[in-house]
């Protein structure tokens, strides 16, 4: 019988993290594609990708901030990209489609519910920063709403449907994975659905191991053999989450945009090696880490030849 094959997704910068939390959180054209390169390397099947201005490391959600890592990661990888539409919530949500409605990428995420998105509790933790950005925009996350509005998510199901995209459908609270059978019965989005589990953001679901099982038993019952199930837990608890969802059946996201740590204390100096700790957790449980084309398959994608960079 062969072995399951386990996805790994990396999200290689993200949104949340600002550049004073970590030297080695990818802030240039280059790093990204450096970034993202070594994580592919290292056994990410799937690379989830932002852009951020290279001088100040904001985030910056214009196609041509995309541009110049895109065509290097193309030529040197055959890693599947996955294009956020999620942005930052600070953004508006044309501005957040911009770069996978014009790249046409095989994936997108796709953000499944507004939310609350509290990111300033990092301010007891972090209390210098480099750029005069940072500081208000996590201390402006106390009174600021991830909109995703049901408007919002049939236009970017839309847009990007005519394309061929699929999605990464994130899912931060069991509302989210009933919005997504909304859209499914509707035939607005079509199986199999790549529903991505996030946990320990505050505003959506906490990371208790109930939590997790809550979610899987929810999305089970309600898409059956109909959806793949993949997991990211934000901080601390990333490979513990991970850890979980595997031995459950589930492939796993790690990556700076989520934690910037590799152990109590220890921070992560790539992508890569967070990708590695995954690959351990999965090849110690006797699994097959998934190449791209293996993700491909799994995941009904369009291929890397048919995407517009």
């Amino acid at each position: 019988m062969a072995k399951r094959k386990v996805v790994i997704t990396c999200a290689v910068t993200g949104a949340i993290h600002t550049p004073s939390m970590s030297p080695h959180l990818p802030v240039t054209p280059d790093q990204i594609a450096e970034a993202a390169i070594g994580a592919a390397e290292a056994g990410a099947a799937i690379v989830h990708l932002h852009a951020r201005d290279p001088k100040t490391g904001k985030p910056d959600q214009s196609p041509e901030a995309f541009e110049p890592f895109l065509k290097v990661i193309k030529q040197r990888s055959n890693c599947v990209v996955n294009l956020t539409t999620g942005g930052a919530p600070t953004m508006g949500i044309d501005e957040r489609l911009g770069p996978a409605a014009h790249f046409k990428p095989e994936v997108a995420s796709l953000n499944m519910g507004s939310m609350n998105f509290g990111l300033y509790p990092m301010l007891e933790r972090f209390k210098t920063f480099q750029h005069d950005w940072e500081q208000p925009y996590l201390e402006g996350s106390r009174d600021r709403i991830f909109k995703n509005t049901f408007a919002d998510i049939e236009h970017i199901l839309t847009t990007c449907a005519e394309n061929g995209t699929r999605f990464e459908v994130e899912c931060y609270d069991i509302g989210h994975l009933y919005t997504l059978a909304h859209f499914a019965d509707r035939g607005v989005i079509k199986p199999p659905f790549f529903v991505q589990s996030v946990f320990g953001i505050l505003g959506g679901i906490g990371q208790h191991p109930e939590d997790v099982q809550h979610m899987k038993r929810t999305a089970d019952r309600l898409f059956g053999a109909d959806y793949r199930w993949s997991v990211l837990g934000a901080g601390r608890n990333q490979m513990t989450i991970a850890a979980q969802a595997i031995a459950l059946g589930g492939n796993v996201r790690v990556g700076l945009e989520d934690s910037l740590w590799i152990g109590p204390g220890q921070m992560a100096e790539s992508n890569a090696q967070q990708v590695l700790k995954a690959r351990q957790i999965i090849e110690g449980l006797g699994l097959d880490v998934a190449t791209p084309d293996d993700a491909r398959e799994i995941l009904a994608l369009k291929g890397g030849d048919r995407v517009n960079f």
